[in-house]
């Protein structure tokens, strides 16, 4: 992977992926509302800023539950996503059950991006090169 890190704090990682001109999302640890909140919305600028259309949120080493952000997430910041070019979104669980309802909850308050999630990054990656 050619990654350019554009973004970085304990919680997440944001890399432009320029072999596959995607950005490339990696959490990392206890998530919750502030910290998905806070990366969603740098998530968002980094979007802009690169004009691309695809992301592939890594959510392999998120150890938590952070429902409490999956309304805001599928109903405002989705939303804000796609108006701003994003049309593809790639979306890897957590190991961690509660984690992953809480990506289920977020995926079912949302429309569009067209956002798919996948067991393994290989997948993920695979179904994203495809769109």
């Amino acid at each position: 992977m050619a990654l350019n890190t554009l973004f970085e704090n304990q919680y997440l990682t944001i890399a432009y992926d320029y072999a596959n001109e995607w950005l490339y999302a990696d959490w990392n640890g206890e998530q919750n509302f502030d910290s998905v909140h806070d990366g969603c919305l740098q998530m968002l600028e980094i979007l802009k800023q690169e004009r691309c259309h695809k992301v592939l949120n890594d959510n392999r080493r998120v150890t938590s539950m952070w429902s409490d952000a999956s309304e805001w997430g599928g109903k405002v910041w989705f939303p804000l996503m796609a108006e701003a070019g994003l049309e593809y979104f790639a979306w890897v669980y957590s190991p961690n059950i509660y984690s992953r309802l809480s990506t289920d909850l977020m995926m079912s308050h949302t429309i569009r991006p067209l956002v798919l999630a996948f067991d393994d990054i290989n997948t993920a990656s695979a179904w994203l090169r495809q769109m």
